[in-house]
């Protein structure tokens, strides 16, 4: 479980996400939109790098016993997104010189350490790959 007492795949969903902004603007990103959301698609977190608008989807495992939550971005999961962002753009237009996909990875030990934190720039593109 996550520290704090949080609860919960919601509660263990939300830690993740704190825990990914926080290495984002450590990275240098900023963060501009936080969990956007459409009855169509739904994007994690929206960022700025530089002039680069990035879509950054955060996974999180407790343990190990269900792998990586890197392996969680399946073809399926990433087209939603690539979806989501595309929705996103029609309805929020930027001036970005640039897009990207992200994924950020969080495990959260059984033992009560630190939690893995694995950042992926550029994790796939428009085709999905």
């Amino acid at each position: 479980m996550p520290p704090g007492g949080l609860a919960g795949r919601p509660g263990t969903g939300r830690h993740a996400e704190e825990l990914a902004v926080a290495l984002l603007e450590k990275a240098g990103l900023r963060v501009v939109v936080r969990n956007w959301r459409r009855p169509e698609g739904e994007l994690d977190l929206i960022a700025d790098d530089a002039g680069t608008c990035v879509f950054v989807e955060v996974r999180s495992r407790t343990g190990d016993h269900h792998g990586d939550p890197l392996e969680s971005i399946t073809p399926r999961k990433r087209a939603q997104i690539i979806r989501a962002a595309r929705l996103y753009l029609e309805a929020e237009p930027t001036h970005a010189a640039a897009y990207r996909f992200d994924v950020v990875g969080v495990t959260f030990p059984t033992d009560g350490t630190a939690p893995l934190l694995v950042h992926l720039p550029n994790a796939f593109d428009l085709s999905g790959t």
